[in-house]
C-alpha cells in the first residue's frame, strides 16, 4: 500500500485494499458476509437479458427467421440456387455483427473508464440495459422480406453493442458482490444463472408451440417471440437496480470530455503494460478466444438450420438442451476455478471447442446425431470459459479500474464480432457461399486464442489458495 492508503502499483484489486469493498455476498477468508439476496440480484441481469443472446440471436430469431427462406427470393425458394441464397444471408449475418464488434471496440472501454470517473457504473448500466429493451422491441416490427433483411441485423447488431457495453458495467459490479475467497463461484453463478434462464424462455416457445399459438411457418410468430423477450427483460433486470447499490468510487480522477477519454485510455493501457503484465497479456489472448467462443453460439444454430435441416421446433429442442448442460457446467466450472484456477478451466474448454468445431465440419456425413452430439459436448466448454474468463480478469484488475479494464475486456472479447464474425463470413464466401465452411473460420480464431492463452501468466499459487475453498 502507498502513504495514501492506494494500492501499490501493479497489485490485483482483490489482494489489496479489500477493506474498501462493500460488505455485499457470502462469507470469505477475510470474515466479511455479502447478503445473498444482493448476489442473486445481480445473478438475475444475466438471467434477464438471456433471451435477447438465447431466444433471438442464438436459437429462434436468426437461425428461424433472418437467415431463412422469409428473406429471400421467393423466385429461387426450392431451387438449387436456395442454398447459396441462405448462404448469403449467413455470410451476410456475420458482416453486420462485424461492424457492431468495431463500434463496440471503440466506445466500451471509454465508456467503462469514464464509469469508474463518475462512480455511475449503476447508472450506466441502466442507461444501455434500457437501450438494449429498446432494441428488442424493434424487432417486433421486422417484416419478412429482402427489403427487411437489413434492418434485422442492424437491431441484432444494435443490440449487441447496448448489451455489450451494459456488460461492461455489470461485470466491474463484481468485485462488489463477491469476495476473493468466491469471486470464482460468484462469476459462475451468473451464467449458470443466465443459462438456465434461457432453458426456461425456450420451454416457453416450446409450450407456445404445442399449444397451437406459434407457428414456425408464419412471420407473425417471430414479432411474438420478441415482445414476449423485451417483456422478460423489462421484467427481470428489476432486481439488480432495486437490491444492488453502486459501488463506491475508488479512483479520485478529474473528470474529462469524452474525446480527452481517448488520450485516457491511451495512457491506461501503457499503465496497464507497466504495472499489471498479465491483465495486459491476458486481454489481448481473450481478444481471440473470447470472440471465437461467441461465435459457436451465435453462429451455430444457423449451422444447424441450413447445413443439418433443423427446424423451428428442433432449435427450439436443441437450444433447451444446450442451455441445460450449459447452465449446470458453468456453476459447476465455478468451484473448479476457485480450487484450480481459472486458466486452467479456460485452456481446457477452449481446446475443446476447437475439437468439436472441426468434429462437426469433418464428419459432417454423419448427419444430425452427431451434430447433437458435438453440440452437447460443446455446450461444456463454453459456459465454463467465459465464467472464468469474467474471473480471471476480476483477479488482475487493478483496484478501482474495474470499469475500465472491464470495457477493454468487452473490447477484446465479444466485442470483437468483427474477428469470428469475418472469419466466419470470408470462409463462406471463399467456398462459394457454402455455410458449412464458416466453422473454419471460427476453428482459425479459438485455436490461435488458445494458443496465445497457454502464455498469458496466472496468478500465483499462493493467491489462488487464498480464493480456492478451505477442505
Amino acid at each position: 500500500m502507498t502513504n495514501d492508503g492506494s494500492p501499490a502499483q501493479g497489485t490485483p484489486s482483490f489482494f489489496t485494499n479489500t477493506d474498501a469493498l462493500p460488505v455485499v455476498g457470502l462469507t470469505g477468508n477475510e470474515g466479511k458476509v455479502i447478503p445473498r439476496k444482493r448476489v442473486w440480484s445481480w445473478a438475475f441481469w444475466d438471467w434477464a437479458t438471456q433471451p435477447f443472446n438465447t431466444v433471438l440471436i442464438t436459437f429462434v430469431w436468426v437461425p428461424s427467421f433472418l437467415t431463412s427462406t422469409f428473406f429471400i427470393d421467393p423466385d429461387v425458394v426450392g431451387t438449387a440456387g436456395e442454398d447459396a441464397a441462405l448462404g448469403q444471408l449467413a455470410s451476410n449475418l456475420g458482416y453486420g455483427i462485424t461492424a457492431a464488434g468495431l463500434l463496440i471496440a471503440l466506445l466500451a472501454p471509454v465508456l467503462g473508464q469514464r464509469a469508474d470517473r463518475t462512480g455511475q457504473q449503476k447508472s450506466q448500466l441502466f442507461l444501455f440495459t434500457a437501450l438494449l429493451i429498446a432494441a428488442q422491441l424493434g424487432m417486433v416490427f421486422v417484416q419478412p422480406g429482402a427489403e427487411w433483411f437489413w434492418m434485422g441485423v442492424a437491431l441484432i447488431a444494435i443490440g449487441s453493442i447496448f448489451g455489450e457495453i451494459a456488460g461492461v458495467s455489470y461485470n466491474a459490479l463484481l468485485v462488489s458482490i463477491s469476495t476473493p475467497k468466491t469471486v470464482g463461484k460468484v462469476s459462475g453463478l451468473g451464467w449458470g444463472f443466465g443459462y438456465l434462464g434461457g432453458i426456461i424462455a425456450l420451454a416457453a416457445v416450446v409450450g407456445l408451440i404445442l399449444g397451437g399459438v406459434l407457428d414456425g411457418a408464419v412471420a407473425s410468430t417471430f414479432q411474438l417471440i420478441a415482445l414476449g423477450a423485451t417483456i422478460w427483460t423489462v421484467i427481470f433486470v428489476i432486481p439488480i437496480f432495486v437490491n444492488v447499490p453502486e459501488p463506491p468510487k475508488l479512483t479520485a480522477a478529474e473528470k474529462v470530455g469524452f474525446f480527452r477519454s481517448y488520450v485516457e485510455l491511451g495512457r491506461s493501457i501503457v499503465r496497464l503494460w507497466k504495472d499489471s503484465r498479465p491483465t495486459f497479456w491476458f486481454l489481448l489472448a481473450s481478444a481471440v478466444y473470447r470472440d471465437g467462443l461467441s461465435a459457436v453460439f451465435v453462429f451455430g444454430s444457423v449451422v444447424a438450420s441450413i447445413v443439418f435441416g433443423f427446424t423451428f421446433t428442433d432449435l427450439v429442442i436443441f437450444g433447451i438442451a444446450l442451455n441445460l448442460v450449459a447452465g449446470v457446467a458453468t456453476i459447476l466450472a465455478g468451484r473448479l476455478d476457485d480450487r484450480f484456477g481459472p486458466k486452467t478451466v479456460i485452456v481446457v474448454s477452449v481446446f475443446g471447442l476447437v475439437a468439436c468445431t472441426l468434429g462437426v465440419f469433418f464428419l459432417v456425413d454423419l448427419g444430425t446425431p452427431m451434430f447433437w452430439v458435438a453440440g452437447l459436448i460443446l455446450a461444456l466448454f463454453v459456459g465454463p470459459a467465459q465464467a472464468a474468463s469474467r474471473s480471471f480478469l476480476a483477479r488482475v484488475t487493478p483496484a478501482g479500474k474495474e470499469g475500465e479494464v472491464f470495457g477493454l475486456y468487452a473490447t477484446t472479447g465479444r466485442a470483437a464480432g468483427w474477428m469470428a464474425s469475418l472469419a466466419w463470413g470470408v470462409s463462406i464466401s471463399l467456398a462459394a457461399s457454402q455455410t458449412l465452411f464458416g466453422l473454419l473460420g471460427i476453428a482459425l480464431v479459438l485455436l490461435v486464442g488458445g494458443i496465445m492463452v497457454l502464455f498469458v501468466k496466472a496468478p500465483p499459487a499462493s493467491r489462488r489458495e487464498q480464493v480456492s475453498p478451505q477442505k
